[in-house]
């Protein structure tokens, strides 16, 4: 519907303008940027109209008015550009601010925002400096630029070099509260307050302490913020303290390739030299890898010339920093990794031509191996051996043990393109579907239930719907850490009076806004929902004429949580009966509620049951299919979603189709022209099972870090050592690229074309930004060359020819052409039409079913696989952490990541310390059932007693050495939320050597 508009007189000229905009709004839409410094015209940002260079003059008021603050109204007459009062008053001001910042070609960023409004108003800086004294005459700064510190500290003196990423100098800072702003109202972290008053006032960190001790989680918002380049990314300022923002020579637009957010953004390039002579990285000197002396297209290659396998890539250009975008799920916003976590491209352990294993080498982690020089291990070779090499061996081995002997593990980290081609070669080259990839190990179980119970693998409704929820619980997630962009627009709805309940065995960030925040045992999930949905039951809080017109099998669900009383769960989930009456009533009451929920629930031997509790409580009280309500698994890597859909899963084809469906079947044998196997495939851990077993003997791993991410690593590792043929195909000689036969080097995020889908089920584009570094190539590039060494004859020449496929394959996909994602960028599935947005909030009519009925599933509480008990009486739970992503094979290569997180560290409560008898920092040895680990402790003063949580992530200190196995029978997920583990002091020698 049009909104109604209005007119005015701006500058002589009748322009229009709409109800609630600001005259700043309707002079920019008309074609004119008034100049201004506290206000930024972003999502989230309201006007402040403290620096008064944004006045206008309105007919018949006597004082000018602060044009980002004055709201249009119908017939007003404003003059902005024509009248000699604002003028004089806009120079003014700029004038008084500019005698006291640095010398332009001394500032921190001598083409910041500040300096850009004083070249738009024509003010001569060295005019302005004739008419006023010397700042040495002058005396201290009139405001905020002298820290009232010790002049040794990092920060004294307003110049502050104490974080890894950005850089602070409150001698450009004008107070104009833009990053206050940011980080509390945009980002909700509350970090930076303005201390003091009148002439005294500045900018602080927490306490005045260095930005680097303070606790910023270097989101980045405020140096996106700032109008003066007193906040800057310190890879663009010089030792000296300067630097230049607009120092890239062009920008790209792409979409961030960490966690399921999807946040769009854009990155500055700098041209640099030839991709050949090799590239530099943020804060990085130059990087060469293996075989860099030597040409991609040496003679006899079959790798065709870069340009022509690169897609849009262009021939030079590096990554100088990263902005946030205005996209559908992030509005601007970025968090750590996905502002200064660009550089890992440009590691000095980057691969860049084929390995293949020298003979003799035995297949293991090395203690002594060195990812920077893996010429000790493997020998290099051109694409043509390499290529002949991998394809040769993995079809023998199909010849002499037929297709169960050959698997593949596929990688969220991939775009949609690559998780399609991939599986397709599976299928069509392998002749098997054993081909799985990482959402076995997050979400598999969540979705499992979401298709048993709605028929659907995605979820119903964005968590930008959190914004409209009465009430909206979080469960089994920790989104200010695994999901920081999302985490604010729970922070943006708490503030609004959304209530807020986090459900929970360990205390987070979020519990600040929370309204309820419930610690329950771990493993008691079950238990605490089942007791939720007895009170809802019992009380008749459910929604009858829901349920009636959109589900099935309520009556046998009434009937299974008769017995489960608060009082009866209680003890399994130490939540008292009254409280957990408290929350059902919260969440049945509430005319719209969502639930959110992460890893900490599908990781469970009861990892699918927990997700049917959930998707129950939403049901019995209608809480689906309408703004503000739903149910939303939030996908831990950039593209589960995607990957997912595209086929990455074992036993459904596409868009979720079963393998044993011969109707479904016989579409996609016809689409690729091949007979397709009817056997559902195994599982990540199934086959890591069967390769110990012997049945499955080679295969083929695109991006995966299984020597890292499966549980019980000791087991992985030892299958992965026994396969008689490895391919292995990514960045680095990963951990899993330690046991490969041959190594393919891969390309990163920036430098490929390829979609990806965020855990809103918005499809969106991401686009190449930076070369290849050497002989590296795209992924879609080398998965096609396998594949015709297999004889299958793809003749892909670019990933928007896959994608067309794929809509041939994949209704989800309808309507969302390349061409609309080249100008949308993003585009939410399903969508109705051509010209339509896609549906934020799905299944308000019917679900996706044989009867188009949701439907109940009853659970039954089980206690966790591996209880604790005397002998392990502690629970380990793993996870990420901020800084950190997957098996950190990423984030741990970019410099920034590593120098916030360089070491794994075990957390635990205060109590739990004081127990143990150590201090934080001291080395603790963790010991289950499958092996130990010894690395340092934490204070966490969120966690509670009785638990301990490592990350994943450092292979120094892998935590999967310790998890459990066994898999929930319906995802087939393993039990990564417990295991049963022995606290204890550290060797002697060790606890001696730190």
């Amino acid at each position: 519907m049009a909104q109604e508009t209005f007119t005015l007189t701006l500058d002589g000229a009748e322009v229009s303008a709409r109800p609630g905009e600001t005259l700043w709004q309707v002079a920019r839409r008309a074609g004119e940027t008034i100049p201004h410094l506290c206000f930024k015209d972003a999502p989230g940002y309201r006007s402040d109209g403290n620096c008064r260079a944004c006045m206008v003059e309105i007919e018949g008021e006597r004082v000018l008015a602060a044009s980002c603050l004055r709201e249009a109204t119908p017939a007003m007459v404003v003059k902005s550009a024509s009248s000699e009062r604002a003028r004089v008053s806009r120079e003014g001001v700029m004038e008084l601010l500019m005698a006291d910042q640095p010398e332009r070609d001394d500032s921190p960023d001598r083409s910041s925002h500040f300096w850009a409004m004083a070249d738009q108003l024509a003010i001569d800086a060295s005019a302005v400096r004739e008419w006023l004294p010397a700042r040495a005459e002058r005396g201290a700064p009139t405001v905020h630029h002298v820290a009232e510190r010790d002049a040794a500290l990092p920060h004294a003196h307003g110049h502050d070099a104490s974080h890894s990423a950005m850089n602070v100098n409150l001698d450009a800072c004008i107070a104009c509260n833009l990053c206050v702003r940011a980080c509390r109202e945009v980002q909700g972290n509350d970090v930076i307050g303005l201390a003091h008053r009148g002439a005294a006032a500045k900018i602080v960190f927490d306490f005045d302490d260095p930005m680097g001790a303070s606790t910023c989680v270097a989101c980045g918002e405020c140096v996106q913020a700032c109008p003066t380049g007193a906040l800057m990314p310190a890879t663009l300022v010089d030792a000296a303290g300067h630097g230049d923002s607009q120092a890239a020579d062009r920008t790209v637009d792409s979409v961030c390739p960490y966690c399921g957010v999807g946040c769009q953004l854009t990155y500055h390039i700098q041209e640099g030299p030839s991709d050949r002579e090799g590239h530099r990285g943020q804060g990085e000197g130059e990087v060469r890898g293996p075989g860099t002396a030597e040409v991609a297209s040496r003679e006899g290659s079959t790798a065709p010339p870069r340009s022509t396998v690169a897609g849009s890539a262009p021939s030079e250009g590096r990554i100088l920093f990263v902005e946030g975008r205005n996209g559908p799920s992030n509005q601007g916003r970025l968090c750590v990794k996905g502002r200064f976590g660009f550089d890992y491209p440009y590691h000095p352990a980057r691969l860049t031509r084929p390995l293949i294993r020298r003979p003799g080498v035995p297949k293991g982690l090395d203690p002594g191996f060195d990812p920077l020089d893996p010429l000790t291990h493997f020998r290099e070779a051109s694409w043509e051996e390499a290529l002949d090499l991998a394809a040769r061996r993995l079809g023998d081995l199909k010849a002499a043990h037929g297709p169960d002997a050959l698997a593949g593990f596929g990688s969220a980290k991939c775009s949609n393109e690559e998780a399609w081609l991939f599986q397709k070669l599976v299928r069509t080259g392998f002749g098997s579907n054993h081909v799985d990839h990482c959402t076995r190990l997050c979400h598999a179980s969540s979705v499992a239930a979401l298709m048993e119970c709605i028929g659907s693998g995605g979820v119903t409704a964005s968590f930008m719907q959190a914004l409209e929820a009465e009430v909206v619980i979080l469960t089994g997630c920790n989104p200010a850490i695994n999901h920081p962009v999302a985490a604010t627009y729970f922070k943006q709805a708490a503030r609004n009076g959304t209530k807020l309940i986090i459900l929970d065995p360990r205390g987070q960030a979020l519990d600040a806004y929370a309204h309820r925040s419930v610690r329950f045992t771990p493993g008691g999930d079950v238990s605490l929902y089942n007791a939720m949905l007895n009170v809802i039951v019992s009380e008749g809080l459910f929604d009858q004429a829901y349920i009636d017109a959109h589900t099935e099998g309520f009556e046998a669900l009434k009937a299974h949580v008769q017995d489960l009383t608060p009082e009866a769960m209680s003890p399994a989930c130490g939540v008292a009966p009254e409280q957990i009456r408290e929350l059902a009533r919260l969440y049945a009451n509430a005319d719209k509620a969502m639930i959110f929920w992460g890893m900490g629930i599908s990781q469970h031997v009861h990892g699918t049951d927990n997700a049917r509790c959930l998707i129950s409580l939403a049901l019995a009280c209608g809480h689906t299919g309408r703004p503000g309500t739903g149910l939303h698994p939030l996908r831990g890597q950039n593209n589960v979603q995607g990957a997912s859909d595209a086929g990455l899963i074992p036993m459904v084809l596409p868009d979720y189709q079963p393998v044993s469906d011969a109707q479904v079947r016989a579409a996609f044998e016809e689409l690729w022209n091949t007979p397709l196997d009817a056997t559902p495939g195994l599982t990540v851990v199934e086959i890591m099972d069967a390769i110990a077993a012997g049945t499955i003997k080679g295969m083929y791993i695109l991006g995966e870090n299984p020597a890292m991410s499966d549980p019980d690593l000791d087991h992985a590792r030892a299958a992965l050592a026994r396969l008689e043929h490895l391919v292995v195909q990514d960045l680095f000689v990963t951990e899993t690229a330690q046991f490969a036969d041959v190594i393919l080097p891969a390309s990163s995020w920036p430098e490929k074309d390829g979609t990806v889908t965020n855990t809103n089920r918005q499809v969106q584009l991401g686009r190449a930004a930076v070369p290849l570094p050497f002989d590296a190539r795209p992924d879609w590039w080398i998965i096609q060359q396998i594949a015709n060494r297999l004889g299958l004859g793809w003749d892909y020449t670019h990933p928007r020819e896959v994608f067309a496929e794929m809509q041939q394959g994949m209704a989800s996909l309808d309507h969302i052409s390349w061409a609309r994602l080249e100008r949308e960028s993003s585009v939410t599935y399903p969508c109705p039409a051509a010209d339509a947005p896609g549906a934020d909030v799905v299944f308000s009519e019917a679900f996706p079913t044989a009867s188009g009925r949701a439907r109940f599933t009853p659970t039954r509480p089980l206690p966790p696989d591996e209880p604790i008990d005397g002998d392990y009486p502690t629970v380990l739970i793993t996870g990420r952490q901020l800084e950190h992503w997957h098996t950190g094979s990423m984030t741990r290569r970019s410099r920034v990541l590593d120098e916030l997180e360089p070491e794994a560290v075990a957390s635990l409560a205060p109590a739990e310390l004081l127990r143990l008898r150590m201090a934080p920092g001291e080395p603790i040895t963790i010991t289950t059932r499958r092996g130990a680990i010894t690395l340092k402790t934490r204070v966490d003063p969120l966690m509670a007693e009785g638990m301990v949580f490592v990350p994943f992530c450092y292979v120094e200190a892998a935590a999967n050495i310790l998890t459990n196995p066994a898999l929930d029978p319906y995802g087939k997920i393993p039990e990564f939320k417990y295991a049963a583990c022995h606290l204890g002091y550290a060797a002697s020698a060790l606890a001696e050597g730190d």
